[in-house]
């Protein structure tokens, strides 16, 4: 579970709700017409702009911004030096057994072709085309999760817009003026809150859960290719260094 998400969402419908409790009841925001056209509206948009396997994966984008958490890239420094020495002292081959017990899907897959006998070459084109399919799926993901904050704020002012020509109508009748109020200013309140509390930090979140997944990809590959290509551990180490921040990265001994 990502604490971060889950604690700045916290504490910002905290900061809102203790707004709202601080003013009087809160039951002065429930408004179901105003519900409806925001969060309905929004998700149907949302439908009608992707096809519906897609849209059905909506679920899965918002677990990935409150779950998936990446390995420590100097976790995996430490582990292609023991592949590389491993290696280096009993062969490519001696890598086969430790294929069963890795949960990494596209490691498993780099060092297969390695065991396999596969040239560099071919090991990098694979494993790069998986990287691009990799970002073009994380990719639609932040452009749903865009979307949804760009129709939330406007179906909040479509909301507004239906409320304020229910009031005009209204004006001779003073007991029709409220409700058709509320729904004037209580959708672009909804449509606020989704967009910027919701779905713009959950963009940001898949945006940096993308880089941070790519990057681990692009690790793992020049790791493989290095132990593919025989390089010595210590070179191989250097390599897998750059991708460290330099206070973080790791002596040579």
């Amino acid at each position: 579970m990502d604490l971060a998400t889950i604690l700045g969402m916290v504490i910002s419908f905290g900061l809102v709700c203790a707004a709202i409790l601080a003013g009087g009841s809160p039951m002065l925001f429930v408004d179901l017409p105003s519900m409806f056209i925001v969060f309905g509206g929004t998700l149907g948009a949302t439908l009608t702009q992707y096809p519906l396997a897609t849209f059905l994966r909506v679920g899965k984008v918002i677990q990935k911004t409150l779950v998936t958490r990446t390995q420590p890239t100097a976790m995996i420094i430490d582990q292609f030096m023991d592949y590389a020495n491993r290696a280096r002292r009993e062969g490519i081959l001696a890598l086969e057994s430790i294929l069963g017990g890795l949960d990494n899907a596209y490691l498993k897959k780099g060092l297969q072709l390695t065991v396999d006998g596969l040239e560099p070459d071919a090991i990098q084109a694979i494993m790069e085309t998986e990287i691009d399919n990799t970002e073009a799926r994380h990719e639609v993901g932040i452009e749903m999760a865009s979307a949804m904050a760009a129709y939330a704020p406007a179906f909040g002012m479509i909301g507004t817009s239906v409320g304020l020509v229910q009031m005009l109508q209204n004006l001779d009748d003073p007991s029709k003026i409220g409700p058709a109020m509320a729904i004037a200013l209580i959708t672009t309140f909804y449509g606020a809150v989704l967009a910027n509390i919701v779905f713009m930090p959950i963009v940001g979140k898949l945006k940096h859960r993308s880089r941070e997944e790519i990057k681990i990809m692009e690790m793992q590959m020049e790791g493989v290719l290095g132990i593919s290509r025989g390089e010595n551990p210590r070179i191989l180490m250097e390599k897998l260094n750059s991708f460290q921040p330099p206070k973080e990265r790791k002596e040579v001994g």
